[in-house]
């Protein structure tokens, strides 16, 4: 008993020392640091939705159709006298929903197919890899596209077709990193000891090659903003009367001879959230990499 509690002590004292270092290099990281501010108002945006937007994102005032930005509506009003600035605080958590819940589902899929493949390898491997092969030939928005056309455009139709066309990625990368720690002498060691495969994949291996995942979904929320909005441009996302950013701009797009801020502003939203999650993305790749401490 008190050799496991000094070897538990020993490596929570491990991960405190590892958290604390990736947590001051990436506080050095001015751009990390303020891709991290972003991200933070915009999940802070898209919590207090209903206390932040000055009117119902819904709402229709006749009265007030394409207003210019004033003091009563700071971003103008749509085709429908609807607040623009309600619709893009609103549209934050759709946009936000989508790229996590697809994010989720396409880590969680690479995680085991990429598990599986690099600690197994042989017919394993080359089976689940000539797959990735196959998907990867595929352009992978056509793919989304005609998915989506044939199940029906609807929110939780796109986070689960994101998600399942966009795996392939997560499951090289920890495969590679798989097959480079499952020749480690702790592996090893676990596998003399016979150890079961599910302990030794997930208990010995799998927190060792969390760092690339971490950076990959933190890349993929970002992307998966990009490609609902490009669904809801083009109709077959996220449905009116919901507001989506992508949608917003189809609507932009008809008026934008008129109304420029129907464009601008849901475009500048688009714009910062995904470089916030690029600059997040690209500030915990550098701190998490070794080459990289001092």
């Amino acid at each position: 008993m008190p050799a496991e509690i000094t070897r538990n002590r020993y490596i929570g004292a491990v991960i405190m020392r590892i958290t604390g270092d990736f947590t001051r290099r990436l506080a050095k990281n001015k751009m990390s640091m303020a891709g991290l501010f972003v991200v933070a108002a915009l999940f802070l945006t898209a919590i207090f939705a209903g206390y932040l937007a000055p009117y119902p994102p819904d709402e229709i005032n006749t009265t007030n159709i394409l207003v210019e930005p004033t003091r009563q509506h700071l971003l103008g009003t749509d085709i429908l006298g609807r607040d623009v600035l309600s619709r893009i605080i609103y549209g934050s958590g759709v946009s936000l929903s989508v790229g996590f819940v697809a994010v989720s589902i396409s880590t969680l899929i690479g995680l085991v197919l990429g598990a599986v493949s690099g600690y197994y390898s042989g017919i394993v491997d080359r089976i689940i890899m000539r797959f990735v092969d196959i998907m990867l030939c595929f352009p992978s928005f056509f793919l989304i596209l005609a998915v989506i056309a044939f199940v029906g455009p609807s929110i939780w139709n796109i986070m689960v077709v994101i998600g399942i066309t966009s795996w392939m990625g997560v499951t090289r990368l920890v495969r590679a990193e798989f097959l480079s720690i499952r020749e480690r002498e702790y592996v090893q060691a676990a596998i003399a000891q016979g150890a079961s495969d599910f302990r030794i994949i997930f208990l010995h291996i799998l927190p060792n090659a969390m760092a690339p995942v971490l950076v990959a979904a933190t890349l993929g929320v970002a992307s998966a903003v990009l490609i609902e909005s490009g669904l809801s441009f083009l109709g077959i996302g996220v449905q009116p009367p919901d507001p989506s950013w992508g949608n917003m701009l189809t609507e932009g797009k008809d008026n934008i001879e008129i109304a420029w801020w129907l464009s601008l502003f849901p475009g500048l939203a688009i714009l910062i959230t995904v470089m916030g999650y690029n600059l997040l993305g690209e500030g915990i790749r550098d701190s998490l990499d070794p080459r990289l401490r001092q």
